[in-house]
């Protein structure tokens, strides 16, 4: 192993004294007379109790009733109980305290759709139009404690529905618009959902999708679903179930703007996001009212430091979780959130500078995956567009490649702006590592672990390492985490807590070198291993990427009788391309120079695209499966399954 890794040595951004000075990290180091971000980081891993309770206030988070005590660790350190005898409900910090406030009148959502209807709710709008709902479903008969399913595409309703079920103490389960029929139906039944929001369909680059009949086939699957409340969104002719199915416009409307918000108990579930595995049904993570959005304002306040007068933007579907997380993370603020349905480079490739300058959008979350697409059209697309209203932007979902980081920095950031890197997951509640706006930059680093998050690499056989790849862990509880898996509670310590005492193991490969930079490289189980060298696909891609042919590359190991694995490389090209065996050999040569020749790929497999999920992950294990025509797995997660057909093909 060696004794560092780094996409780049040189630190390419200082915080200058607004970003120092006016930040929130800034503003609760003061309050705490706490000098720096590393004491700070060392004092909330030290009092897990200190650090929460000093969240919940400077989040200005209130109690319906007081809890006796920050955190209850007697079940053990994987299932801690936060605020016992607390009583909250998020939505009363979300909406009913602004309520009688020059803060009702405040801009709380602003929706854009792919045809260029623009609609803006203050946070009074909003107030109540998620009362009128939540008063629909109690008409119902729903109530405290029943899941409710969200499978609609990116609307002001679709939040409202998100709070409405908070509201009514209910469990929402937010679903990707683009499910099929199974996916859908294999997690409503799970949590025995008894309603479910959708729509008649959505538009995607200029056509009319359907989604009504995904959502009437599920229901069929699912014994304990009553009610269908449909949105007309694009106006297309559906079968509504008589009894059963109710359009939005007919139904929520009449309702009073009046509802009283249920007095939920700080740790009751509010969420189930189901994540795929490798094997099995999906995982329901369970979420509560003082956790996940707790974890998520905080991350949003040290994090991308936002602000009550901002606007944040995350490219993202509600379906991942950083849909909730722009949700109740700006609405904790008091900030504006900015939600758009549409591909963001439709009708044109400037789509989302044109909107970030039209909505003055200052922060601003997307996936290295969209960049890397972006970065096909060049810098046309920028130029026609003023984007001096970004504050920073934030990034997730994927590793970065050093060649798609320095054009998002140099380009779209100018080369003054943070990239904040974040990496956590649906478990995490948001993040275990991420960058903030008071400490330097280096390209595709991050710049510690997020407060409260003791986190740690450690080696093959347990032990912490500095300089050298390994498991990225967390050795303590934080608020944000899952409350287990749904109906699962041991597959959640299988899953997390089985292979070392006391610590959570997440599944990610990164390195944490000597100068306090931390690196994510993947998912551990796509670790490649050649003739006894352990090697990162990102890594291998970093150096394909750059290469001027080549928009994205996904690398896998296959086996080898001798070296024990060897490379087969995936890559997409950019547009005018020739994809010939001359560039393939050109590519191989590139990094047995660069990597060394036992390192030379076996293969170098052009496709026209790699297997995404919706929140822009590449599925290496989909990859390798495909190739090596094993079994898939749980597929229900990817935006693109065609993929995986095409692949099998070139075998």
């Amino acid at each position: 192993m060696t004794d560092k890794y780094s996409f780049g040595d040189e630190i390419v951004w200082y915080p200058n004294a607004e970003y120092l000075d006016n930040s929130n990290l800034t503003a609760f180091m003061r309050l705490h007379n706490i000098d720096n971000y590393d004491q700070l980081h060392q004092r909330s891993i030290a009092d897990i109790s200190w650090f929460t309770e000093s969240v919940l206030d400077f989040l200005n988070i209130e109690f319906y009733e007081p809890y006796s005590k920050v955190v209850d660790l007697s079940n053990g350190i994987a299932w801690p109980k936060w605020c016992p005898n607390g009583k909250m409900n998020i939505v009363h910090n979300c909406l009913d305290k602004y309520i009688g406030t020059p803060k009702e009148q405040q801009t709380a959502l602003i929706w854009e759709g792919e045809e260029g209807n623009t609609i803006s709710l203050s946070y009074g709008d909003l107030n109540k139009s998620v009362n009128q709902t939540a008063n629909m479903l109690r008409s119902f008969g729903l109530k405290k404690g029943d899941a409710i399913g969200l499978f609609m595409p990116i609307t002001p309703e679709v939040v409202i529905a998100f709070l409405a079920t908070a509201k009514i103490g209910g469990v929402i389960l937010p679903l990707f618009s683009g499910y099929g029929i199974n996916a859908v139906a294999t997690r409503l039944k799970d949590a025995d959902a008894k309603l479910l929001f959708t729509a008649d369909g959505f538009f995607r680059r200029g056509k009319p999708i359907l989604i009504k009949p995904v959502a009437d086939e599920a229901a069929k699957l699912v014994p304990t679903l009553e009610k269908m409340i449909v949105l007309k969104r694009n106006n297309q002719e559906v079968e509504m179930l008589e009894g059963r199915d109710h359009w939005w416009h007919e139904i929520v409307p009449q309702q009073s703007e009046q509802a009283e918000t249920e007095k939920t108990s700080a740790d009751d579930t509010v969420m189930i996001i189901y994540t795929s595995g490798t094997t099995g049904r999906p995982k329901g993570a369970v979420h509560t009212h003082c956790g996940f959005p707790i974890k998520v304002a905080q991350d949003m306040a040290f994090g991308i430091d936002v602000h009550p007068n901002e606007t944040t933007y995350w490219v993202t579907d509600m379906g991942w979780m950083m849909g909730p997380w722009l949700v109740f993370g700006s609405m904790i603020h008091g900030s504006t959130f900015f939600i758009y349905d549409g591909a963001p480079d439709y009708p044109g490739p400037d789509r989302l500078w044109s909107m970030v300058e039209k909505h003055r959008i200052n922060k601003l979350g997307i996936s290295p995956t969209l960049i890397r697409a972006l970065m096909a059209y060049g810098e046309a697309p920028l130029k026609t567009h003023d984007l001096s209203s970004i504050k920073l932007i934030a990034s997730t979902g994927e590793v970065w490649n050093p060649g798609p980081w320095m054009w998002l920095f140099e380009k779209v950031c100018g080369g003054k702006r943070p990239i904040i890197n974040y990496s956590g997951g649906t478990e995490i509640g948001g993040g275990i590592l991420m960058g903030n706006p008071i400490q330097p930059l280096k390209p595709t680093a991050i710049t510690g672990a997020c407060p409260g998050i003791d986190a740690d690499i450690y080696n093959e056989n347990g032990e912490p390492v500095i300089g050298q790849v390994g498991e990225l862990v967390i050795k303590a509880p934080w608020i944000g985490m899952t409350r287990g898996f749904w109906k699962e509670p041991n597959r959640y310590e299988e899953t997390y807590w089985s292979r070392w005492p006391d610590t959570w193991v997440h599944g990610d490969w990164a390195v944490k070198n000597k100068d306090g930079m931390w690196y994510v490289l993947g998912r551990s189980d796509d670790t490649i291993k050649i003739a006894g060298k352990r090697l990162g696909p990102a890594e291998v891609e970093s150096i394909l990427v750059d290469h001027h042919a080549v928009i994205e590359a996904g690398a896998i190991g296959v086996p080898h009788k001798i070296k024990g694995s060897e490379l087969v490389i995936f890559c997409t090209l950019a547009k005018d391309i020739q994809a010939d065996n001359e560039l393939k050999l050109e590519l191989k040569q590139l990094l047995a120079a660069q990597m060394g020749k036992p390192l030379t790929p076996r293969e170098i497999i052009f496709v026209n695209d790699l297997p995404k999920t919706r929140n822009a992950k590449v599925m290496r294990r989909m990859l390798r499966a495909a190739y090596l025509d094993l079994d898939l797995g749980d597929t229900s997660s990817l935006v693109n399954p065609e993929v995986l057909d095409e692949i099998r093909k070139q075998r």
